[in-house]
Order: C-alpha cells, then sequence, then structure tokens
C-alpha cells in the first residue's frame, strides 16, 4: 500500500487548507482512513477518521468544528479541509489506511489499531 499525502503548506492562522491523499496497492473503498499529526517535539497524534462507506467520521475534540474529512472512493483519495487555522495545528500531517477491518470510524483512532501510514506533508500556521 501506497499512500502518497499533499496540500500542506503555510498559511496565517484563521485561514484553511485542504490536504489530500491518494491511496494505491488495494481496493481503496473498503478501509477505513484517517489522518494524524505530529508537532515538533510531541508524539502523533490523531485528527480525524472517516469510515468505508463515508457514513461516519470521527475526530479529535481539538479540531472538531473547523476540520472535515471526506473521501471519494472513485478517485481513492481522503481529504482533510482544514478552517480557521491556528497556531498549535502546525505540525506534519499523515495519512493512514486501515491495516483490516475497524467496526467504525472512531475504531481508526485506537492506538492497537494497525495502520499503513503515508509520508507527511508539513502543515505551519503562523500567528
Amino acid at each position: 500500500v501506497q499512500l502518497q499525502a499533499s496540500g500542506g503548506g503555510l498559511v496565517q492562522a484563521g485561514g484553511s487548507l485542504r490536504l489530500s491523499c491518494v491511496a494505491s496497492g488495494r481496493t481503496f473503498s473498503v478501509y477505513t482512513m484517517g489522518w494524524f499529526r505530529q508537532a515538533p517535539g510531541k508524539e502523533r497524534e490523531f485528527v480525524a477518521s472517516i469510515f468505508w462507506r463515508g457514513d461516519n467520521t470521527y475526530y479529535a475534540d481539538s479540531v472538531k468544528g473547523r476540520f472535515t474529512i471526506s473521501r471519494d472512493n472513485a478517485k481513492n483519495t481522503v481529504y482533510l479541509q482544514m478552517n480557521s487555522l491556528k497556531p498549535e495545528d502546525t505540525a506534519v500531517y499523515y495519512c493512514a489506511q486501515a491495516i483490516r477491518g475497524v467496526t467504525s470510524a472512531q475504531g481508526m483512532s485506537a492506538s492497537t489499531t494497525p495502520r499503513f501510514w503515508g509520508q507527511g506533508t508539513l502543515v505551519t500556521v503562523s500567528s
């Protein structure tokens, strides 16, 4: 499995960015996808996830109401729309795919859920 993330960049606080992640290597439409991030000096943390059907999403409290995850199974792509960005959102953002089926989007956030990882894309939010 290969996961190619893009869309990161430098943005001012209050601005928006949309991240994309294209998956290849196996059938995209049957696996739950997620976004995680790692800020300098901190551990990687969960951001958002979307169930394989696209009808169930789950968000970290820190981004709820500001970020939206979506997927286009025809394009093998998952997106993360980030609005009202804050300096504390600065991090390398990684997309991930559940290695096996999970029962809900929330299951993607569990530390015990095995995942494939893509390379990261850097998001920098200036104050």
